[in-house]
């Protein structure tokens, strides 16, 4: 039965990619905590830089890993998507202001979907903290409900929920590389 990797005992290549774009959306989204009153143009290039590098190198683990892991086309779709994201964002930082939480969200959004299909799979093989992933994945696709569902949230509350979102998103990713190193 095919399922997320093909097989254990094959090691999954550059498991520590996942690790790095996680640490960049953690790194984002505190800084996002910590810089509320700082120009949205700003954060919205630091969103725009975080996501065309966190995009490259989740092509590069999906390609990489495409023999080992069945799924390797979805990961390769998020990184498309996150790094032309990205690109578009810093080519048109005017556009940014007003479409970032559209495309944070739809992203964000999308990411913990695939989070929750990933735990999944790691419940197949008896992973034992799967749990502790779907809960993140859960989250995730909580917060960028609520940051799509009303995108213009004032001040404050953006930052707040838009921090939170990014920060699920990159734990994620971190425990996920975490339990791809062991599976090696």
């Amino acid at each position: 039965m095919k399922t997320f990797i093909k097989t254990v005992k094959n090691s999954v290549k550059y498991w520590f990619l996942p690790l790095l774009f996680g640490l960049v959306f953690i790194g984002i989204g505190v800084y996002t905590f910590f810089t509320p009153i700082e120009s949205y143009l700003t954060l919205s290039l630091l969103f725009s830089a975080s996501f065309l590098v966190s995009g490259v190198f989740e092509i590069v683990f999906s390609i990489s890993n495409r023999h080992e892991i069945d799924s390797w086309g979805w990961s390769l779709v998020f990184g498309i998507i996150t790094a032309i994201t990205g690109l578009l964002l810093l080519i048109n930082p005017e556009i940014s202001i007003v479409t970032l939480p559209f495309y944070l969200g739809f992203l964000l959004l999308f990411r913990s979907m695939g989070a929750i299909s990933f735990s999944l799979d790691l419940k197949r093989y008896r992973v034992l903290d799967w749990g502790n992933l779907m809960v993140i994945g859960l989250l995730g696709t909580i917060f960028s409900i609520l940051l799509l569902w009303n995108p213009l949230f004032s001040g404050i509350t953006i930052v707040i929920w838009t921090g939170l979102a990014l920060i699920s998103t990159g734990v994620f990713s971190i425990w996920f590389s975490l339990k791809l190193r062991k599976l090696k």
